[in-house]
């Protein structure tokens, strides 16, 4: 079926646990939140291009036989790349104008970019008539990322959002490409702050990261950081420089939390859990530096504020958002003293939000 006007939608992501792991066919656990991004779609009879930006006030008119990426339109190319996507993969293209209209904060580090190309992937499947399978999406959309942005990112953004479930966090293995729900207690919220400091990781420092994981693993002579355990990571310490070690300790230690998480939140040990967040925040700081000053202040805030559990940097650090679990039942008490303490601490109000998995 086909039409001539759609409609797609995409929910932001949060990254709870498991630090650039997706890249390392690693195990990482995610959620949804109730902000979306919105794609709405009309045909065309020509071959012509239009795209309105709504929130940014920007327009961009081009033509499919020309999807080559526009250096200064950072947004129209995540649709140039999921229109070559597509093509790529012989989905007919016709004149096309979409509208988009974002209800998430950008650089907050809830993956806007990825739910501007599955929300656009959604429109067009309805406009379009295709059927495509969750992971080829998924890969759709990293593609766009990788050539058009720039930026070297795995499948987590957007397996995260096409899987993401009310109530429940999603486990997503990068190895088998397994994706399980798992219940969230509703005995804690997350309490999402954002630093002031937009996530930003086109300037590099992602891809450094990339590159020294991908040196470890072939000094290591394993196909991934997947395929090495902490015991086995710690004695094969002195063949790795001490910066691609930390950066390996890193990606492996995080793999382990999240399996250590997984077993905590199906015994409802939030205690525990909280903990686990916690000290992916430290490896985070010390050992894969993806942290700055003001998420650690943000974390340290939030262990001195009553009914804290847990808290770490959210999604690829450099910026952005930190995610904090907190008990339900005292998330008033929490905030009141947070935010005050955040406030004092980086000198400008905090903007946040509450959240359970949507």
């Amino acid at each position: 079926m086909t039409s001539n006007e759609a409609t797609g939608s995409a929910t932001g992501r949060l990254e709870v646990l498991g630090n650039h792991t997706d890249y390392n066919q690693g195990l990482v656990l995610a959620m949804g939140v109730g902000f979306t991004m919105e794609v709405r779609g009309k045909k065309r009879d020509d071959h012509r291009l239009l795209l309105h930006a709504q929130d940014l006030r920007q327009n961009f008119a081009g033509s499919l036989d020309d999807l080559s990426p526009r250096p200064q339109m950072a947004w129209a190319n995540y649709i140039l790349g999921v229109l070559q996507g597509l093509k790529d993969r012989g989905v007919s293209l016709t004149g096309l104008e979409l509208e988009i209209s974002s209800h998430l904060p950008m650089g907050a580090g809830l993956s806007s970019s990825a739910a501007l190309t599955v929300a656009t992937q959604r429109c067009l499947q309805k406009l379009w008539g295709f059927r495509m399978d969750p992971l080829e999406m998924a890969k759709v959309s990293q593609e766009a990322e990788h050539r058009y942005a720039g930026v070297k990112c795995g499948l987590l953004d957007p397996m995260a959002i096409l899987h993401a479930k009310k109530d429940h966090l999603v486990l997503l293995d990068f190895r088998s490409m397994e994706v399980v729900a798992i219940p969230f207690p509703q005995e804690a919220v997350f309490v999402v702050a954002s630093c002031g400091e937009k996530h930003a990781l086109v300037d590099g420092e992602y891809n450094e990261r990339r590159q020294s994981c991908e040196e470890a693993a072939r000094l290591l002579s394993v196909a991934s950081l997947r395929e090495i355990g902490l015991q086995d990571l710690e004695r094969k310490k002195g063949s790795l420089p001490d910066l691609v070690y930390r950066r390996a300790l890193h990606v492996v230690g995080e793999t382990d939390r999240v399996k250590r998480a997984a077993v905590c939140l199906k015994n409802k040990d939030l205690i525990g859990f909280g903990k686990l967040l916690d000290e992916s925040q430290a490896s985070s700081r010390l050992n894969f530096e993806n942290s700055i000053p003001a998420l650690d202040k943000l974390c340290e805030a939030s262990q001195e504020s009553p009914g804290h559990l847990g808290a770490r940097l959210s999604g690829g650090g450099f910026g952005g958002s930190t995610l904090h679990l907190v008990e339900a039942s005292r998330e008033k008490e929490f905030l009141t003293a947070f935010l005050a303490k955040a406030k004092k601490e980086l000198g400008h109000p905090i903007e946040h939000f509450v959240t359970r998995p949507a």
